[in-house]
């Protein structure tokens, strides 16, 4: 068991962090995309979310905060799931194919991510040692 979630923890890790250094090193073409969409502050926004993903990224990777990056990065998802790749406002069967997948993978990352946090912490809880830290509230989060 504590393989499976220690090779799931790295690559779930290096696939948020690589997200993250994709957003803050293609800033300029992101916020042309984020316009596009009618983000407003969008190259705050495309920073942000860069951060939050590169930070959550290296937390999850190296087992810190789990939980708490793990829900931060689903809600940013989710969100971004909705605003950016909303399929349902596309009449183009191309353009819509494409929303369609990303709105889907965003969606299904989200649901992971929620899946390792509810682990990590139900571990903390039962004091599982799986090389991991989560939040000092989850005494109160996770009860």
């Amino acid at each position: 068991m504590k393989a499976l979630f220690v090779i799931g923890q790295v690559i779930a890790g290096l696939y948020f962090i690589n997200s993250g250094i994709a957003h803050l090193t293609k800033v300029e073409a992101m916020t042309g995309y984020a316009k596009y969409k009618k983000l407003p502050a969008a190259k705050l926004g495309v920073i942000l979310s860069g951060l939050l993903m590169l930070v959550g990224g290296v937390f999850i990777l190296l087992g810190y905060y789990v939980d708490l990056a793990a829900i931060a990065i689903a809600i940013f998802l989710v969100l971004a799931a909705i605003i950016f790749h909303n399929f349902w406002t596309i009449e183009d069967a191309t353009a819509k194919m494409g929303d369609m997948v990303n709105f889907s993978k965003n969606i299904g990352l989200a649901g992971v991510l929620l899946m390792i946090a509810g682990f990590a912490a139900l571990a903390a809880k039962n004091g599982l040692d799986i090389g991991i830290v989560v939040s000092k509230a989850h005494a109160v989060l996770w009860k």
